[in-house]
């Protein structure tokens, strides 16, 4: 009964000492973590003074208006002849041709004698006088005579002009000769197909045959004779040279017929 007693003290003691060295080292963690974060956080730079923060707008395009040129009317007496106005007078407040994009009110074909309102700045109503030219400052119809207000000048890209349209070359004419078989300057013999001998197939082949302006043949084409012998026959044609025929000291194509004899005993 004493031993148990005994032994049950220990098992407490121990438990005591263990529980008490798992409660120090879960203190100890705890505030090891704790100082740890702390430090992270103060270590942490979030770079403020690096970030922008400005803010863009994309606004759309508007299109600005042309300057329109202010009028200033009279009121005054008009100065004398010994004073030159430096303001522009027009009797008719027209835009120049330079500004499509204004609409006239009226459309004639009839050209229009009124000088055009200057690109910018102001003018005057009153007959139409421009003293920035020559002998300005004065009335259209004054001692200085009828002068009119010419438009600057714009440079226009030119391309380049199309090339000329090629003459048509004269197509030569064709002269149709029947048989011309004697009048070749070469005329080499077609090759006898061997299937044609051996069925025994024998006669004539006449070919159509166009000769250009240099004696060459050109286009050849049988128009009779066997089958078998035909196309030895064109061959042949092709092969063929005439001298060059001319009319009127032009040159000219000939058309005419070859005519071939395949004989077995040759």
């Amino acid at each position: 009964m004493f031993h148990n007693l005994i032994e049950s003290s220990s098992h407490r003691q121990e438990i005591k000492r263990r529980g008490s060295f798992l409660l120090f080292t879960t203190a100890t963690y705890a505030f090891l973590f704790a100082i740890t974060g702390v430090v992270s956080i103060y270590a942490y730079d979030t770079h403020l003074e690096a970030a922008n923060y400005e803010v863009v707008t994309m606004l759309p395009p508007v299109e600005l208006a042309p300057p329109t040129p202010v009028a200033i009317h009279a009121d005054g007496p008009p100065n004398s002849g010994h004073t030159k106005s430096t303001i522009p007078q027009r009797e008719s407040p027209m835009l120049s041709v330079n500004h499509p994009e204004v609409t006239p009110p009226n459309i004639s074909t009839t050209p229009n004698k009124n000088l055009a309102l200057p690109p910018a700045g102001v003018f005057k109503i009153g007959r139409d006088t421009d003293p920035s030219s020559p002998g300005g400052g004065g009335p259209s119809g004054g001692s200085g005579g009828v002068r009119s207000l010419t438009q600057p000048r714009q440079l226009v890209e030119v391309s380049d002009p199309p090339p000329l349209p090629e003459k048509p070359k004269p197509e030569s004419k064709i002269i149709s000769k029947g048989v011309i078989t004697g009048l070749a300057l070469a005329l080499p013999k077609p090759t006898y197909p061997p299937i044609a001998k051996k069925l025994g197939i024998q006669g004539a082949v006449s070919v159509q045959v166009l000769i250009d302006e240099t004696g060459h043949v050109i286009s050849a084409k049988a128009i009779n004779g066997s089958p078998f012998l035909t196309s030895e026959a064109q061959k042949a044609a092709y092969q063929a040279r005439f001298s060059p025929t001319r009319l009127s000291d032009q040159p000219v194509k000939v058309s005419g017929v070859i005519t071939y004899h395949f004989a077995l005993n040759e």
